[in-house]
């Protein structure tokens, strides 16, 4: 039952999958989901924990709903409460709006508690499991907010069938004061009898083991075993007729958690003394102890449980609730441990560890890659926003552009106040790796006043690595590279034959890095500034950029033998066209002037120099915009080539480039496109933990210079790899990357 992956998912599918040893990529691939509601596309193999849909079609596949297509269930009650504002003025009905509001809190109520628990900068010290959240449980609990719109309808339901619903009072305090007894009586013993129930039997291998297959404990963890998408899924007989099958998480745990949330307030109501307050607070509270208990962060100092003793039976950490996922037969309670006391359910280590997690001791990572963020937009792909929308590749979206104005407030303020702090984690063979962000943004680099404040954050950064520990920090982007930019490419004026003059007037920021373009040594010399300042340091600093020209070499294909170089001039494409010439390969570039290649005349013979764009008979542009003028065209036209190189007929062009894009360009050109899906990037094998994408790149994969950074950790170097490229150690360092399991992705 697989069907063909849409037109939008076939790239970054297949990406994501890749992270995955070769034996588990084929069985991924095909149950892997496609996301844009594809009808063509997509498939199901019988495991329930990855389907995402409801419509079964003719083959037995799976037509499934795309991300967002789900929340169209709200649009009735949307449009019930717009009508009722339109057209029955006289006595406007606004319980759809409170409906669809506090829909709204509790969704935001849920992804505050994951922002929280993604917060390393804040909590790292109390983090009860000290892994990392890896793609496969993203995946799985992506639609984690599907029990909220059940519910929505389960409460509009309720406002039909009893009409007084609609017209509660503000606030009741005698109805709060019901509703706590109920909570404490009727709510706590019979959701503890409840889960007892759902750890027996089929009832826990059926329903609620989906729940405790999770490494690590999330907020959306808490809402997992209630995901709608996992309450149906495919099953193939013998003959290989797909059945629908009910279980692993049907709508029974659903419906079980829904009537225990209603009893105190259905109580009160039916008393007489509901509220709306009663209503939204009783509901927000009962999901924020709820995203708390699971959100792997003890939030409770330890102290407080030691002054107050019996509040340790009022109230479950996270910590206590942990214990039940590790254990799974103790500590059942929803809130109140009092009731696993009086079951006999308590683990007697529940507050030893949590006096231990609260104390807060912090883990030393062996290696940290330094990054800075690339622009406003790109600071939105990040866990701390939206851990799914982090664990697929960077592309802008118009939740994005909606969430673009804070994105720029919260960056005046870290360019006024915030220091170096860490982003993410991960494991390799046992050892913590981490990410820091220099709080910079790209084009802060560009500034020359800005120059020195973001070399005393870099410098600030690895003395706290040293003072800590670290083996290894890893420079990434601009950190290793400075504000001013002169290279060949950006102004290279080149004829090819006799037809018209093609121009590159343009690179992105983004551009520049992915091609290594943007190599001035202005800002700190590639590290070497700080290697210096710092004799002593014993923390290594890595560029990373002899792997990354190591990469970009081993994709020039075998037997080539004339290779025409765009960014010779900087530091990567030095490297680059020298080792080259060591294997007696013809190199062609423009330069400015010869001096940078004056010194490595050993192999002159190899490099051919062109300071004026005469006579040159080839032309690669990069990305960007180009002005493109046809031999009988006067004026200029512009080819948006986000997608195009262009190379002569027998020269090889780098970047590698990929496919064909027939654009309109004059006799004599050859165009192909540049989708630089791979940005001179490394699988990392053997990781646990990760789960965020770095910037465009797939899942499991890392730039380069991140991967250098890496190889140098395990190998174990001693020295410092700042300033020009060793072309000597190119190899060296492509061989160790391969004996440790890294690949070119």
């Amino acid at each position: 039952g697989v069907g063909e992956s849409c037109n939008h998912c076939i790239g970054s599918h297949h990406q994501q999958v890749a992270l995955l040893p070769p034996e588990s990529r084929s069985k991924e691939l095909k149950k892997r989901t496609c996301r844009h509601g594809s009808s063509a596309g997509v498939l199901a193999m019988g495991e329930p924990g990855q389907l995402q849909g409801t419509t079964l079609i003719d083959d037995g596949c799976i037509c499934f709903f795309s991300s967002s297509s789900r929340y169209l269930l709200c649009a009735p009650l949307l449009a019930k409460a717009v009508g009722g504002m339109a057209w029955e003025r006289a006595s406007p009905d606004h319980w759809c709006f409170l409906l669809l509001l506090l829909f709204g809190v509790r969704a935001v109520t849920y992804q505050g508690w994951c922002i929280f628990s993604n917060m390393l900068f804040l909590n790292r010290r109390r983090l009860i499991v000290r892994d990392g959240v890896d793609f496969e449980q993203i995946d799985k609990e992506w639609h984690w907010d599907n029990f909220l719109i059940l519910q929505l309808w389960l409460a509009a339901m309720a406002m039909y069938a009893f009409p007084s619903l609609r017209h509660l009072p503000l606030w009741d305090a005698r109805g709060a004061a019901v509703a706590l007894l109920l909570h404490v009586g009727v709510t706590e013993p019979l959701f503890y009898l409840l889960h007892r129930a759902l750890h027996r039997g089929q009832l826990f291998s059926g329903y609620h083991s989906l729940h405790h297959s999770s490494r690590i404990l999330q907020p959306t963890t808490a809402l997992r075993k209630q995901n709608l998408d996992r309450c149906l899924y495919v099953s193939r007989d013998d003959d290989g007729t797909a059945r629908a099958a009910a279980g692993f998480a049907t709508p029974l745990e659903i419906l079980a958690i829904s009537a225990l949330m209603a009893v105190p307030v259905a109580a009160a109501c039916a008393a007489g003394l509901g509220s709306a307050c009663l209503l939204v607070g009783y509901t927000l509270a009962f999901d924020s102890l709820r995203a708390m208990g699971h959100c792997n962060v003890e939030v409770f100092p330890g102290w407080l449980f030691q002054a107050l003793p019996p509040a340790r039976y009022l109230i479950g950490t996270p910590t206590y609730h942990t214990i039940h996922h590790t254990t799974k037969d103790s500590n059942f309670c929803l809130f109140m441990p009092l009731f696993d006391l009086l079951g006999g359910t308590l683990n007697d280590k529940s507050w030893e560890l949590q006096k231990k997690n609260s104390a807060g001791t912090d883990e030393i990572p062996g290696f940290v890659f330094l990054v800075h963020i690339v622009d406003v937009m790109a600071s939105l792909h990040s866990n701390l926003r939206s851990r799914s929308h982090a664990s697929v590749p960077y592309r802008a979206t118009a939740m994005t552009v909606l969430v673009w104005p804070l994105a720029f407030v919260i960056m005046l303020m870290m360019w006024a106040w915030s220091k170096t702090f860490v982003f993410t984690f991960y494991r390799l063979r046992g050892r913590l790796f981490q990410t820091w962000v220099v709080p910079r943004h790209g084009f802060q680099y560009f500034l020359p006043f800005a120059k020195d404040g973001i070399n005393r954050q870099i410098e600030t950064a690895i003395l706290r690595a040293n003072k800590m520990g670290v083996k290894v920090v890893s420079l990434a982007a601009l950190n290793k590279v400075g504000p001013s930019v002169v290279c060949a490419e950006l102004h290279a004026v080149c004829r090819i034959a006799d037809h018209q003059m093609l121009r590159c007037c343009h690179l992105s920021l983004t551009d520049l890095i992915d091609r290594g373009a943007v190599q001035n040594e202005a800002l700190n010399g590639g590290g070497t500034l700080f290697v210096k300042k710092h004799p002593g340091l014993r923390v290594r600093l890595v560029h990373g950029n002899t792997l990354t020209a190591a990469v970009i070499l081993r994709e020039i294909p075998e037997g080539t033998a004339e290779v025409f170089l765009t960014g010779a001039t900087s530091k990567l494409g030095r490297a680059i066209a020298l080792y080259l010439c060591r294997k007696r390969v013809r190199v062609m570039f423009v330069v400015p002037h010869i001096m940078r290649f004056r010194r490595d005349c050993t192999y002159g013979r190899f490099i051919y120099l062109n300071t004026d764009e005469r006579g040159l008979g080839f032309c690669v542009v990069g990305r960007g915009v180009v002005h493109a003028a046809t031999p009988t065209a006067s004026e200029e036209r512009f080819i948006d080539v986000d997608r195009i190189d262009v190379a002569p007929a027998g020269h090889f062009a780098l970047p590698p480039v990929r496919g064909a894009a027939h654009h309109a360009l004059p006799p004599g050109y050859i165009p192909f496109t540049a989708v630089l899906n791979r940005r001179h990037a490394i699988f990392l094998n053997d990781v646990r933990g990760l789960g965020a994408c770095e910037y465009t790149l797939g899942r499991g994969v890392v730039h380069a210079c991140h991967a250098g950074g890496v190889v140098h950790f395990l190998e174990g170097y001693e020295h410092h790899e700042v300033g020009a490229i060793d072309v000597d150690r190119i190899d060296v360092v492509w061989e160790a990357a391969l004996r440790h399991g890294l690949r070119p992705a």
